[in-house]
């Protein structure tokens, strides 16, 4: 079975920060659009996001490859244990496999992911996954570099922001929405009567599509 994210055409690691605590998270992604939104996909960045709102972060590509092999490798020393150590670091394990680890704790990347994929939707994979993410989180607490979330929402509920941190994230959204700073800026909407979709403005419309959202 090939292996998709290799066809992509940029390959690059990537920094996603947030402007409010200076927290950061580190990544790798493949895509065809540079552009096409991702700003990663860990569980303490998807925290952080839910928390403070994507608008009060920062997403910078820090250096492209010609593939996903060279792409891997460079994230194994982008992300080293000793960059798990900062308390500011997002990130839950060390670079090389997005953090796809195999039964035995190997990362696993390519063609292996979808094994190690099936294997964790198993009983015995299901439990140690979370045996592991336990060890994790209380190792986390105990240095206190991570708050404690409760199972489908935020011990953060029932609280509020100080007016200090309201200020910095007011501050972040100066000049957000506004021209090149809107995420719809330079697109348009196309229909093909069944569902509507936003395309960039000068792509080709597709055969059976025009211009203009679904008339309901």
């Amino acid at each position: 079975m090939a292996n998709i994210k290799e066809n992509k055409k940029y390959h690059f690691t990537y920094k996603t920060t947030n402007l409010i605590n200076k927290r950061y998270y580190l990544g790798m992604h493949s895509t065809n659009r540079l552009d096409d939104g991702y700003i990663g996909s860990g569980k303490r960045l998807y925290y952080e996001l839910n928390k403070y709102g994507k608008e009060n972060f920062k997403f910078e590509i820090l250096k492209q490859f010609n593939s996903r092999e060279q792409l891997v490798e460079a994230e194994t020393s982008l992300i080293s244990e000793e960059v798990l150590k900062d308390p500011n670091c997002l990130n839950m394990v060390v670079g090389g496999s997005g953090g796809n680890v195999g039964k035995g704790g190997e990362h696993l990347g390519g063609d292996c992911w979808a094994a190690a994929n099936k294997y964790w939707k198993t009983e015995e994979g299901f439990k140690k996954k979370s045996e592991t993410a336990k060890k994790v989180a209380k190792r986390r607490i105990q240095e206190g570099t991570w708050n404690v979330f409760q199972k489908g929402n935020q011990v953060w509920k029932g609280r509020k922001h100080t007016p200090e941190t309201i200020e910095k994230m007011k501050e972040t959204k100066k000049g957000h929405g506004k021209g090149i700073n809107n995420s719809q800026f330079g697109k348009c909407w196309i229909t093909n009567e069944v569902e509507s979709k936003k395309i960039h403005k000068g792509e080709l419309i597709p055969e059976g599509w025009r211009l203009g959202r679904k008339i309901k």
